[in-house]
């Protein structure tokens, strides 16, 4: 009988085997590469968001800003009707005084980047006043100046008889979603997310209202708010 001569060759055999084991070694690389990435995405997520949220505080601090601008401009006979008022600019000569930047226009954080137009007269802005109340220690702050104060006192009695209680229940009541032709003074986001920030002590963003009035003082307006197994720093401003 004719014996069948196999063909093996070792150093094939180590090459396979040592492909194998390659293989092997780059699966586990790549397995912890992407436990690695898993462990970091919450960082990344929250850090990425804080921007996002300072942003927004900037450019909303400047509308307040330009809000004034206008007030004071018309002596308190008007308010912007819309946010195009604000960037057309004010009579300047025969030419136009610039009080607000185009990008401050945009809201980062609402998905078509148009601010809610807050009225002086709505749940939204009586219950800021309320949470700056708070905030500050007990003590509603004043107007910027008498001309302010038209918008301002009518609502003082109001804030001063709301409990916390009542502000905290308030939820979807106080959301108003006009984004054009309102008189406004203020603005907020259209966006209800929780914060990862804390502006004024509110930690949700169509709380935030950016305004001349009810201003806090003597302790910072933004403050972190500390995040489970993850705290981030925050300098005041």
């Amino acid at each position: 009988m004719e014996k069948v001569k196999t063909n093996r060759n070792p150093q094939t055999a180590n090459r396979k085997s040592e492909q194998g084991m390659s293989l092997l070694a780059i699966v586990a690389v790549m397995a912890i590469f992407a436990m690695s990435l898993l462990a970091v995405a919450p960082t990344v997520y929250i850090e990425v968001q804080r921007e996002k949220e300072l942003e927004q505080i900037r450019r909303g601090e400047e509308v307040a800003d330009a809000i004034k601008q206008y007030v004071l401009f018309y002596r308190g006979a008007r308010l912007p009707n819309s946010m195009d008022d604000l960037l057309e600019g004010l009579p300047y000569g025969t030419k136009k005084r610039m009080i607000l930047r185009p990008s401050a226009a945009i809201d980062p954080l609402s998905e078509d980047g148009k601010w809610r137009l807050v009225k002086p007269d709505s749940q939204a802005f009586i219950n800021f006043a309320k949470r700056v109340q708070t905030y500050n220690n007990g003590l509603l702050p004043s107007s910027p100046g008498q001309i302010f104060d038209r918008y301002a006192l009518p609502l003082v009695n109001v804030v001063n008889t709301k409990s916390e209680s009542d502000v905290e229940d308030a939820d979807d009541m106080e959301f108003d979603d006009s984004t054009e032709n309102t008189p406004f003074i203020g603005v907020a986001s259209q966006s209800k997310s929780k914060s990862i920030i804390a502006y004024y002590g509110i930690e949700n963003h169509s709380k935030w209202i950016y305004t001349p009035l009810f201003r806090g003082g003597g302790t910072s307006a933004v403050n972190a708010r500390p995040q489970p197994n993850n705290r981030i720093p925050q300098s005041n401003r």
